[in-house]
């Protein structure tokens, strides 16, 4: 027998008070240790204070000021949308079907629309899960792009203590785009999927009880070969962490000072980000990034604009038209991703190839970046569903933010 979950109004994390008291009563008490934070609605509240949780590195945003969101506010919560199975809905209604917890639209650069709900505030930083991988992603084409790191060379050229792992006949673009064939699985509903040691790997999920606790880099050694690379698409977050030791490797840099440097202080970020960490203080760059969501949509901005934000060129534009592009949807297909026919994934974007030429940056529980660059819309959204995987809110996410768009080029 399955249990309907609570709605967002009835699991609202300060409505349930969790967290609250000096200290919090044990009943109200979100602990790492037992893996409560993780569960419904426990992780309403986690997911918007991690830093209470985990061991976390800092991501400056520098000493200038924040860049300027002109605000143009719109009453966009009235915008009618149809969902995928028919039903009619505004988009205030999928801001609570989807757990919203923070959402800025942007339209031509200008603020039209933004919401906190739950524990999150403008000032917090909320984890941003996979949206994560669309960070190191543009990372990693920048260095390309400036030839510090070649696309198609062997992941071992960077990383050589991978050569004995899944990794060891690897090009470091089919990490990039996902095409690699590993035995790893992802399931986040089978407590048996290597998902499990993956986060205990990178400080995500506490070690198993007598055994000793491993780390990333160490975790990503034992990988091994299912099927071969550059066949087909599979989406596998070690793919990502991989991807983050080649640019530590080819910058000389850990993952937050790249990202200060390269991305958080050119575009003016309004507060400073960060990641969590291994047991070594190496950060997880496929899913442990956490910002503000303004700061999340300031980054959609920079790809919207083809690299150009705050008065500078912040990234290549040929780095974010490779992305916008897409890659091969015939080899994005066989991974059975219903709510996303004929997409594909590239440098761990995920591109729509609609008339539209939306393409997203995603993660578990609704965390995404939607660039619509012929509405000239940009929508973040940081959320807490209670459903891991995304084919649970999508949709309701997809068509309301079309809806939303569309209502804006109007």
């Amino acid at each position: 027998m399955t249990t309907t979950p609570p709605n967002a109004a009835d699991s609202d994390p300060i409505k349930l008070g969790w967290m609250t008291g000096f200290p919090p009563p044990p009943e109200k008490a979100i602990t790492f240790a037992d893996s409560r934070f993780r569960s419904f609605p426990e992780l309403r509240w986690a997911w918007s204070n991690i830093r209470q949780l985990v061991p976390t590195v800092n991501v400056w945003r520098g000493s200038g000021p924040a860049s300027v969101l002109p605000r143009d506010e719109q009453d966009l919560g009235k915008v009618k949308a149809t969902t995928m199975d028919g039903r009619p809905i505004t988009f205030d209604q999928a801001l609570a079907e989807t757990y919203a917890d923070g959402i800025v639209v942007l339209h031509r650069g200008r603020l039209v629309f933004e919401r906190y709900l739950g524990a999150l505030k403008p000032h917090k930083q909320h984890l941003a899960m996979s949206v994560t991988k669309s960070f190191t992603g543009t990372l990693a084409g920048m260095l390309v792009a400036e030839g510090k790191i070649d696309p198609a060379a062997p992941v071992t050229k960077y990383v050589p203590e991978l050569a004995k792992s899944a990794f060891g006949d690897a090009t470091v673009n089919q990490v990039m785009d996902m095409t690699t064939g590993l035995k790893y699985t992802e399931v986040y509903t089978d407590p048996n999927s290597d998902i499990w040691p993956m986060r205990r790997a990178n400080g995500m999920a506490p070690p198993e009880p007598g055994k000793p606790p491993t780390s990333l880099l160490e975790y990503l050694t034992t990988q091994q070969k299912q099927g071969e690379h550059g066949q087909v698409f599979a989406y596998k977050t070690i793919n990502t962490d991989v991807l983050a030791w080649i640019l530590r490797r080819t910058s000389g840099q850990s993952l937050s000072e790249l990202l200060s440097e390269r991305i958080w202080q050119p575009m003016g970020a309004e507060e400073d980000a960060h990641y969590t960490v291994d047991r070594l203080g190496i950060e997880s760059g496929g899913g442990g990034l956490n910002t503000t969501t303004r700061d999340l949509a300031r980054f959609g901005e920079i790809m919207r604009n083809r690299g150009q934000f705050n008065g500078r060129q912040i990234v290549p534009a040929s780095v974010v038209d490779d992305i916008a592009k897409g890659a091969d949807p015939e080899k994005f297909a066989p991974a059975g991703y219903p709510t996303l026919p004929g997409w594909s994934y590239r440098n761990q974007w995920w591109v729509s190839h609609d008339p539209h030429g939306v393409y997203m940056a995603r993660g578990i529980h609704g965390q995404s970046i939607y660039v619509d660059p012929k509405a000239e819309v940009v929508i973040a959204r940081y959320a807490s569903h209670h459903a891991a995987g995304n084919v649970n809110n999508d949709p309701v996410t997809l068509p309301a933010f079309a809806a939303v768009a569309r209502a804006l080029m109007a």
